[in-house]
């Protein structure tokens, strides 16, 4: 297998909303973008599939090693040695696949977040750093797009957590701020039970409807710095945002139901999303 058709198979295989974006792109920018993506993916891997957080330590301190060989010119991993030929034509740095590192490394060893700029912080280095990458392979011309793909990052990482807040707490974790926890009178323990009547409440419904009207607001902020110049060009992140925001918005009509279920999108209705993004520009 070739690292192009390695990088390909993990897109492929995730199921991912990224996925069909991708598939609008021209060729080379859309090796770029699969190539990167597969990092990412192999990266969050680590800590998803963690069972042993020494040996999820270890791996990713070998991927850091494997960026810095990469970077001097002798990658080993087959993502790597996709991305590499890549890197320098869409402005892929060093910095920004340890940011990607960075965040991961906060999952191993952070399971709460006392309020929501400890939060966006996380949420750079897993998310917007991700937009920023994604903003520069897509054709960047200006530089107000970085602030709209940090922006868009922001929301569609908050996205992920609302959808996986069950999932999150089968593992422990809890992304939601304690501050925030606190102000709608919510208990840790009610959500780790991930079980109605303990998680379910007019209290949990109010801290996630609160959590949800903020991330719309992100979304309408991140649409209105992105710079009519490059919005051409950036077609597929608005895909990408399109389906998030689709998702956001069906957790909603099913009243928060996020504990014991994690809900998700067709992917007939991803493509079509996509396609109709692509033909509206918007």
């Amino acid at each position: 297998m070739t690292p192009q058709q390695y990088v390909q198979d993990k897109a492929a295989k995730s199921g991912s909303s990224f996925y069909y974006a991708f598939r609008f792109l021209p060729p080379p920018r859309r090796a770029a973008i699969t190539a990167f993506y597969a990092f990412c993916r192999e990266v969050d891997d680590v800590v998803d599939e963690m069972r042993d957080p020494g040996v999820a330590a270890s791996k990713l301190q070998w991927w850091r090693h494997e960026v810095q060989k990469a970077y001097a010119g002798n990658p080993t991993h087959p993502v790597m040695q996709a991305l590499m030929p890549l890197a320098k034509d869409y402005a892929i740095e060093a910095a920004h696949l340890n940011a990607v590192i960075d965040g991961c490394q906060v999952d191993l060893e952070q399971t709460r977040f006392l309020d929501f700029p400890a939060l966006q912080r996380y949420c750079h280095l897993v998310a917007g750093v991700v937009g920023e990458v994604a903003a520069n392979i897509f054709g960047r011309t200006e530089a107000q797009t970085v602030q709209y793909a940090h922006r868009l990052g922001l929301a569609m990482q908050l996205t992920n957590i609302i959808r996986d807040v069950g999932d999150d707490a089968r593992r422990g974790r809890i992304y939601l701020p304690v501050s925030e926890l606190q102000r709608f009178e919510v208990k840790a323990s009610e959500i780790l039970a991930r079980q109605a009547p303990w998680g379910y409440s007019e209290r949990f419904d109010a801290l996630m409807r609160f959590q949800a009207e903020r991330a719309h607001v992100l979304y309408d902020e991140a649409f209105a710095l992105l710079p009519e110049a490059d919005r051409k060009a950036q077609k597929p992140g608005l895909m990408m945002a399109n389906i998030y925001r689709t998702l956001l918005r069906e957790i909603e009509r099913q009243g928060f139901q996020v504990l014991h279920q994690r809900t998700s999108l067709t992917p007939l209705r991803k493509l079509w999303i996509a396609t109709r993004t692509h033909w509206r520009g918007r």
